[in-house]
């Protein structure tokens, strides 16, 4: 059976998927192109996740598409109102007929004599192979199949049920239970005050704070502009704003982080009351945006603590019991449930293994060249989102330069496109400036960045604005290359 062949192959038909697709058929109409989903749906994160209260943790302005006007109420939406969002984008555009489910990609393998890709998959227990000119990987920044537990002491030794979020079981019945939900983050943040309405108790347990920010779930500037003004114009003023809002807080708070401390626990004091503890259980150990901030809408965190329907706790396990939890402080907590909200397992390129010519790629040996490609992988592009803003805002800016090289090499007749990093020595850095667990434990497997423009990795919409959508395309740095034949050498007879 003959290889079928695409202009652009994208994997994921998630949030980032969907985008890339629609920015082919908008700048690179005459492109062909399909998407390989590992999953028997569409939405990736949005389609995944199913645990109580899942929603976003940025506002749906930012989050949403630039071409694509969001126009619920709420800006900060729930997961079933993100999912129907892009699969109605893919219907839309005729995106859904160019995904193949369930073809979950295991190896990527370039050739410089053809300048293509042979991308292999497993499709229903066999391998099925596809080529294509570019490669644009939209898998995410996680693994799907498992999330990460710590191996906790004791854990054999429970009774109940310990569930995580990332797998969350529809039978599970917690309505009168007690749970205790182990984390910190945007998801143990959602969990708990929406797990408390039905639940006897919920205790979220926590080794350390995060700072936790309230936030209106509905945008009333937005509301307001959208009834007076059309849809798309209204949508693009509540993103700039939005924007320049996220842009200015963050800059804030790394210039002047005692500063932004303090206002951060000040608005938590004003929610939870003068006696509250602030100190242990909302005063974290870094400074603010060391790690992302978790976003409650409407306080709901807060006033569920305050009906006492939810507690905090601070200290760490000492072990599971049967019945429970011991904590090393000598507390102990019964539980029916255990919520396990201990962060995810990163990965990169969905774990794809990658072939240049034979040899085989490492990621963390490579270097990022603007967020979004390696060195010394030619055509290849990789999403991946912002850790101090949307996620989609990067994503959007990827699959727009993605169009631009492509579009350069159709007029330069060119056909392959590769970083190169410059001869001499250049600092090399993290790739992630980020303390959150999830980060530190992936490091050995991400890429490294540069110190300098373009190996350098912007956290910063403004600048990637200008250098992804307005700069150079040749820009000394990116080789362009036709494809020349290759020679054998003759064996001596």
């Amino acid at each position: 059976m003959a290889i079928e062949h695409f202009d652009v192959l994208i994997v994921g038909a998630g949030l980032s998927g969907i985008g890339a697709a629609y920015h082919l058929k908008r700048d690179c109409p005459k492109k062909t192109y399909a998407i390989l989903e590992a999953r028997a749906a569409i939405g990736g994160t949005w389609d995944l996740f199913r645990y109580p209260g899942i929603r976003s943790d940025s506002d749906m302005y930012t989050l949403g598409y630039a071409f694509k006007p969001w126009r619920e109420a709420k800006a900060i939406a729930d997961g079933p109102s993100i999912l129907n969002y892009v699969r109605e984008t893919a219907a839309e555009h005729g995106i859904d007929r160019n995904i193949r489910y369930g073809h979950k990609v295991r190896r990527a393998s370039w050739s410089s004599e053809t300048a293509t890709w042979t991308v292999e998959a497993e499709h229903d227990g066999k391998t099925v192979k596809v080529t294509c000119n570019f490669l644009s990987m939209c898998s995410g920044y996680y693994n799907y199949e498992a999330g990460y537990t710590p191996d906790f002491p004791g854990i054999e030794r429970f009774k109940g049920r310990i569930v995580h979020p990332q797998l969350w079981p529809e039978d599970l019945d917690y309505a009168g239970k007690t749970v205790v939900v182990i984390g910190s983050g945007a998801t143990a943040v959602t969990l708990a005050p929406e797990m408390a309405k039905t639940a006897g108790h919920v205790t979220m347990l926590q080794r350390s704070p995060t700072y936790v920010v309230s936030r209106p779930a509905e945008d009333g500037v937005a509301n307001w502009l959208r009834a007076k003004l059309p849809g798309k114009l209204a949508y693009d003023i509540t993103r700039a704003k939005n924007v320049l809002f996220q842009m200015l807080f963050f800059n804030i708070a790394r210039k002047k982080p005692e500063k932004t401390k303090e206002r951060l626990l000040g608005l938590v004091r004003d929610h939870l009351g003068p006696d509250y503890d602030i100190e242990t259980h909302f005063t974290p150990r870094y400074n603010p945006w060391d790690q992302r901030l978790c976003l409650v809408p409407d306080a709901d965190l807060f006033a569920s603590i305050k009906a006492g329907k939810t507690s905090v706790v601070t200290d760490h396990i000492e072990t599971f019991t049967e019945t429970g939890l011991k904590l090393t402080s000598g507390q102990s907590l019964d539980a029916d449930i255990i919520v396990t909200a201990t962060g995810l397992r990163m990965q990169l390129l969905g774990e794809m293994e990658v072939l240049v010519d034979g040899r085989k790629i490492a990621p963390h040996e490579t270097t990022s060249y603007k967020g979004m490609m390696f060195s010394d992988v030619p055509n290849l592009s990789s999403t991946f989102g912002y850790t101090n803003a949307s996620w989609t805002l990067k994503a959007d800016l990827t699959a727009e330069y993605m169009c631009r090289l492509l579009n350069y090499m159709d007029r330069t007749g060119t056909r392959i496109c590769t970083p190169r990093l410059p001869e001499g020595e250049m600092e090399i850095e993290p790739w992630l400036d980020f303390s959150s667990g999830y980060v530190q434990r992936a490091l050995k497997i991400l890429p490294r960045q540069g110190a300098k423009t373009p190996w350098k990795v912007h956290q910063n919409y403004a600048k990637d604005l200008v250098a992804l959508r307005y700069g150079k395309v040749d820009d000394g740095v990116m080789e362009f290359s036709k494809v020349k034949a290759v020679t054998k050498a003759k064996v001596a007879a």
